[in-house]
């Protein structure tokens, strides 16, 4: 049981995804005291839907003091896969969640908790708790990416989530560098995403095993023999112990992310650029090698000095987010 000072406050934050609900509690520095994971029930309807929701918030809120039990409380937030209206903290109808459509998600969980809800997407609550407690803190204008099985992007500007006219904004995954390219989840061909996210990764992979079968590699050891079994993971592990075909293939993917993040600092020169998601760490020996090719790939004479973070929040950024979301009371950054 956490003892809290008399005028100690603290968030919840909040992670939904398809098949889990990650909740923590955070203290104002950004720390997650406590934390659980429960199954996400999707299939079933709002209510059970909303019913897990409610079992996660409880799981990490029972943790305060009993005497004052949610006084401490000053917000929730929570991270939802969109499409989402962070204005209205409605869920309007993401396909791995078909429980919720046009769902007023933080309204419900306000009603039941009394204190203020708010909800964003993951990767722009992560460069809001990056900004704030992580590896942007210092900064006001912030650009961040999640590589993982996709790419999601978060801006920051004057220390505030920027969401566009609808919400809709910072889409930077679907950003295309080359309109011929592979076509996308989304419809559009040559998105970032569709070359150079985690599936693609390995499916680059698999294409040179099979197109190279007499080339040895330590990448198709690790699958077992099978080429369809290569993952991004393994891609990895072989670069790590030095396979050749792994460096080649990370070698196309650092190409392709220095283009598009050229792309972005022509758009948007940040004051920062952070990296996190699954691929994050396999990318990261790889760091100054796009610095290095930044001035072929941007036209802005100081792209530079603009520096490239690891992101420190891993696989607690969903929980950071949420919470980051409703510390803005708090403090700005």
């Amino acid at each position: 049981m956490l003892q809290a000072a008399a005028q100690e406050s603290f968030v919840i934050g909040v992670d939904v995804g398809g098949t889990k609900i990650a909740a923590g509690l955070v203290d104002r520095a950004g720390k997650i005291l406590h934390q659980n994971r429960i199954p996400m029930v999707s299939q079933n309807g709002a209510a059970s839907g909303m019913a897990a929701v409610i079992s996660a918030i409880d799981s990490v809120s029972a943790k305060t003091s009993r005497d004052t039990a949610l006084g401490l409380i000053s917000g929730i937030g929570i991270c939802s896969p969109g499409p989402l209206d962070p204005n209205a903290g409605i869920v309007i109808n993401p396909p791995n969640l078909p429980c919720w459509r046009n769902f007023p998600l933080a309204a419900e969980v306000s009603q039941i908790y009394r204190v203020p809800v708010k909800l964003d997407n993951d990767a722009n609550a992560a460069a809001l708790a990056e900004t704030l407690w992580g590896a942007g803190r210092g900064y006001r204008n912030v650009f961040f990416v999640c590589i993982g099985t996709g790419i999601g992007t978060g801006i920051v500007l004057d220390g505030r989530i920027y969401h566009g006219r609808t919400g809709a904004a910072a889409e930077g995954g679907h950003l295309s560098i080359d309109y011929r390219g592979p076509r996308c989840g989304c419809g559009k061909r040559g998105c970032i995403e569709v070359l150079a996210s985690g599936p693609a990764i390995a499916r680059r992979a698999r294409a040179k095993l099979a197109a190279e079968p007499a080339r040895g590699s330590s990448i198709l050891d690790l699958a077992d023999g099978h080429i369809d079994a290569v993952t991004s993971e393994m891609v990895g592990q072989a670069y790590a112990a030095g396979d050749a075909l792994a460096a080649s293939v990370l070698q196309e993917t650092i190409e392709l992310l220095s283009l598009w993040i050229g792309n972005i600092v022509d758009l948007l020169e940040p004051e920062v650029m952070i990296v996190g998601g699954g691929v994050a760490t396999m990318l990261r020996p790889f760091f100054d090698e796009i610095r290095n090719r930044l001035p072929g790939c941007s036209v802005n004479s100081r792209c530079q000095e603009i520096p490239l973070l690891p992101a420190c929040y891993g696989a607690d950024a969903g929980i950071a987010g949420g919470a980051a979301l409703s510390s803005q009371g708090w403090a700005t950054p």
